[in-house]
C-alpha cells in the first residue's frame, strides 16, 4: 500500500508530531509498506520517500515553517492520505484524496490555538483569533473519512477514532547507569546526592514550565533538569534559582537515557493532546507529576505518578513528593500505549487486509 503523510511539522525541527511520524513511517514500512512524507522544504535533506514543499519563515515560531504549494501532479500514486496538520500541506493532501479517490485520515495531536497567544501577544485577540480557527478545523476534519486522536477528549466537533500516537517501548526501557551519562554536573547539587525532577518538551506558555521553576524555588535541595527549546525559554532561564539547569532538544536516541536518570518526570502543560514524553518517561521507568487537566487525567494515575491541582503548589509538591517515594511500575502501567498496537489499528483504519 502506499501511504502518504502531509505534514506541517517535520525535521530539523523537533516535537512530538515529527517523532511519531518518524515511528509510523519505520514500522509501516517493515510491514511492507510505501510511505512518503509531504513536508515544508527546508535544511533538512530529503531521501526518496520524502517530497518538500516551497515554505516560508514563520515569524512567530522560527522551528516551523510556513509551507506554500506543490502541485499535485509531482506526488507519488497514493491509495492512503494522512495528514498531521491544519496548514497548506494538510490542504494539499485533503485535495490530492478528494481529486483521486485516495482514503483520507487526519491526526489531531495538538490544539493549535493555545499557541496564538505567543504570537499575537494579546489573550483577548488570540481568544477571537482561536475560536474563528476551531470553526475553520471544525470544517476541515469534518471533511476526512476519518479522524483519529489520542485521547477522547480533543476539542473539536468531529466524531474520532481513540488513537494514542504509541511509545517506542523497544527504545524507551529503563537502563543502568544512566543517571551519569546524562546527567553530569558542573556545579551545584549533583544527581549522586540529590534527588533530580525533570522536564521535557516546547517551552511555551501553555507548557507552564514558570510553575516548575516556583516549586524548584520551593524545593532547593532538588536538582531540576530542563530540556527543550521555545519562544518562552529565555525568560524562564533568566527567572531560574539555582538549582535549575536548562538543555536544548536532545537528540532522540538520548532522551532514554535523559528519562531514566531522573526521579521524577513533571508538568503543568494545559495544551498536550496525549503528553507522549511523560509516557516515554513511564517506559523508561520513571514516575510523572502532572496537572490534573486533560489528557493526564486519562493516562496518569496511582500505577504510574500523581496527579496536582493545577496551579496549586503545595499539591505539585505533594505529588512530587508522591512519586520519590513512592514503587510503582511504571513501564508496566503503560503496555497499553505501545507504538506496535497503534500500527496495528492504523493498518484496519487504511483498509488492509487482516
Amino acid at each position: 500500500m502506499n501511504i502518504g503523510f502531509f505534514t506541517d511539522s517535520y525535521f530539523p525541527g523537533i516535537d512530538g508530531v515529527t517523532y511519531t511520524i518518524q515511528a509510523w513511517r519505520d514500522r509501516l514500512e517493515a510491514r511492507g509498506h510505501d510511505v512518503y512524507v509531504v513536508y515544508p522544504a527546508s535544511s533538512h535533506e530529503p531521501d526518496d520517500h520524502e517530497i518538500p514543499v516551497r515554505s516560508l519563515p514563520n515569524p512567530f515560531y522560527r522551528q516551523y515553517r510556513f509551507p506554500t504549494y506543490r502541485r499535485l501532479s509531482t506526488l507519488p500514486e497514493l491509495d492512503v492520505v494522512h495528514c498531521h496538520g491544519p496548514a497548506s500541506t494538510g490542504l494539499m493532501g485533503l485535495r490530492y484524496a478528494k481529486r483521486y479517490g485516495a482514503r483520507s485520515v487526519y491526526t489531531h495531536h495538538t490544539p493549535v490555538e493555545d499557541y496564538f497567544v505567543q504570537g499575537l501577544k494579546s489573550e483577548r485577540l488570540a481568544g477571537l483569533v482561536g475560536k474563528a480557527y476551531v470553526a475553520y478545523e471544525n470544517r476541515f476534519l469534518n471533511a476526512f473519512d476519518c479522524v483519529t486522536a489520542s485521547t477522547s477528549r480533543i476539542r473539536r466537533d468531529v466524531e474520532s477514532y481513540r488513537l494514542p500516537v504509541g511509545i517506542e517501548m523497544d527504545r524507551f526501557r529503563p537502563r543502568e547507569n544512566a543517571r551519569v551519562a546524562a546527567l553530569a554536573t558542573d556545579g551545584g547539587p549533583t544527581a549522586a546526592d540529590a534527588p533530580v525532577v525533570g522536564y521535557s518538551g516546547r517551552m511555551t506558555h501553555k507548557k507552564n514550565v514558570d510553575e516548575i521553576l516556583r516549586l524548584a524555588e520551593r524545593l532547593p535541595e532538588v536538582r531540576f533538569e530542563l530540556v527543550g527549546e521555545g519562544p518562552v525559554r529565555a525568560k524562564l532561564e533568566s527567572d531560574a534559582p539555582a538549582n535549575v539547569r536548562f538543555h536544548d532538544f536532545l537528540p532522540r536516541d538520548d532522551l532514554p537515557d535523559f528519562y531514566a536518570a531522573i526521579d521524577v518526570f513533571v508538568t503543568a502543560s494545559t495544551c498536550d493532546t496525549l503528553g507522549l514524553s511523560t509516557l516515554e518517561a513511564n517506559a523508561c521507568g520513571t514516575p510523572v507529576a502532572a496537572a490534573d487537566v486533560a489528557p493526564f487525567d486519562e493516562t496518569i494515575g496511582p500505577e504510574n505518578g500523581a496527579r496536582f491541582a493545577l496551579s496549586d503548589l503545595d499539591d505539585m509538591e505533594w505529588a512530587v513528593r508522591d512519586c520519590l517515594e513512592g514503587d510503582r511500575d511504571t513501564r508496566g502501567a503503560v503496555e497499553r500505549f505501545s507504538v506496535s498496537e497503534t500500527i496495528d489499528e492504523l493498518e484496519s483504519i487504511y483498509g488492509v487486509p487482516a
